[in-house]
């Protein structure tokens, strides 16, 4: 996917897993969630989409290294050059689409 290096907007699927098996993990929680909700739209627990601009997520790579601990947590980053090219299905109990502001 090279071509989201050209600077443009990039549609963003985040989800990430903390280990809460010491103490320290819910303040790496805490922290993970915070600066993912500065940036994009919380979905379900550990998941959050929305569309950034390639500095953007390279600010949040960043910052999010600052947190997670390399032996314990897991970030992963799904993108797309646009959510158009995804498919989205819902199954289970549904309150709102928080994405239906994304054109």
């Amino acid at each position: 996917m090279k071509d989201l290096k050209c600077g443009g907007n990039m549609y963003v699927i985040l989800v990430y897993d903390i280990n809460l098996e010491e103490k320290e993990g819910l303040k790496v929680l805490r922290k993970v969630f915070k600066t993912c909700k500065k940036y994009l739209i919380h979905i379900q627990n550990s998941v959050f989409e929305g569309e950034l601009l390639e500095s953007q997520a390279i600010q949040l790579n960043i910052e999010l290294g600052e947190y997670i601990r390399k032996d314990k947590d897991s970030v992963i980053m799904f993108k797309s050059r646009n959510q158009k090219w995804l498919d989205k299905e819902f199954i289970g109990k549904i309150e709102e689409d928080k994405t239906s502001n994304f054109l």
